[in-house]
């Protein structure tokens, strides 16, 4: 099925304008660094991870299941002097020419898709590894937003209220973007949410435009992830707590790191 991601207008401009940094990028710019190049930035979007990557002179490549994602991705390459190579395919169609030493996923994994796309975007890295090559994934437990938790316990009340991230910002040519978001449903048997987000634009204050999009995403645990990589193909599967390099800790980490080996 095509993956239907809300990374789009107003959306991917949102990304592109505003999520620039992090600390995740020293993390997995590390692991590339360990592992070797050539390496690929799966789930790019618009280059948050990729275009410090290219900065720093790793031969990377970028793949995005969102047009307008890497058109933002593009353009922050081209404001900063780089090139890269750039795929516009969802992971679970990826089918690329090259072959990479490093795979990097980051805050992907699970989105707009079903399990069985899930588990075939899994394969499918597996096989754009070169032998040896290792995959770097990083995931947000389901228990990452704690005061949601209990709707696993009893059934919540949705859809859900509108909830504001952040302030309103101010874009590049002085026009503000608002954003909020809210869950519409959830199945815990399923282990699957539909979220919706909302983007506004505003000019001089009033607003000029809204886009409404909804992505589902699916909810895994670490066990889960860590047999899907090895019935993916995977070897050697280790997993550390948040972005540190240790074994992950019960009750404290709800971001867990996964590396995996192709034999």
């Amino acid at each position: 099925m095509a993956t239907q991601t809300w990374h789009h207008g107003l959306v991917a401009r949102w990304w592109g304008e505003f999520l620039v940094a992090g600390d995740d990028i020293e993390r997995f710019r590390r692991a590339i660094e360990e592992h070797g190049e050539p390496a690929l930035d799966a789930g790019c979007g618009t280059g948050r991870l990729l275009v410090p990557f290219r900065r720093a002179g790793i031969d990377v490549d970028g793949a995005d299941a969102s047009a307008d994602m890497l058109h933002w991705c593009e353009k922050r390459l081209a404001a900063a002097g780089l090139t890269a190579v750039l795929h516009r395919q969802a992971m679970h169609e990826l089918n690329l020419p090259r072959r990479y030493r490093t795979i990097v996923v980051c805050g992907t994994f699970g989105l707009g898709g079903t399990r069985a796309d899930d588990l075939e975007g899994l394969r499918r890295l597996h096989a754009h590894l070169e032998p040896g090559g290792t995959l770097v994934m990083d995931h947000y437990l389901p228990t990452a937003e704690p005061d949601r938790w209990s709707g696993w316990l009893e059934q919540p009340e949705l859809p859900g209220e509108w909830r504001q991230i952040g302030e309103r910002r101010r874009a590049a040519d002085g026009d503000e973007l608002e954003l909020a978001t809210r869950t519409l449903e959830f199945d815990p048997l399923e282990q699957t949410t539909r979220a919706e987000i909302r983007v506004a634009q505003f000019r001089a204050g009033e607003e000029i435009a809204s886009e409404t999009h909804d992505i589902v995403i699916g909810l895994y645990f670490k066990r889960e992830i860590e047999l899907m990589l090895r019935v993916a193909g995977f070897a050697d599967v280790r997993v550390s707590g948040g972005l540190e390099d240790r074994e992950a800790r019960p009750w404290t980490d709800r971001r867990l790191l996964f590396e995996a080996r192709r034999a």
